[in-house]
């Protein structure tokens, strides 16, 4: 998995997840979520390839929102690897 972030972007840990017998260490990471073209980026879960997954959270977001976000995105991670893994 390769990890990419952000230049406004601060790394907050990892979130492993567990897919039948095997661990995924999802990057955490809390930046703005607004974009340059006025658009906003939806916090949670990110899988922009097969090697590119990870959770965003809003840095202006309160600890319980950030708690909420990431138990959400460790779901929806778990279901994404889940398909492709199992299927």
């Amino acid at each position: 998995m390769r990890v990419t972030g952000h230049p406004l972007g601060r790394f907050l840990g990892y979130v492993h997840v567990q897919v039948a017998s095997r661990v995924y260490a999802l990057p955490v990471e809390a930046r703005p979520l607004g974009l340059g073209d006025g658009s906003r980026l939806e916090p949670g879960f990110v899988a922009e390839g097969p090697d590119r997954l990870g959770i965003v959270v809003d840095s202006e977001a309160t600890e319980a929102v950030v708690k909420q976000t990431i138990d959400r995105a460790s779901d929806e991670a778990a279901r994404h690897i889940g398909r492709k893994l199992l299927n």
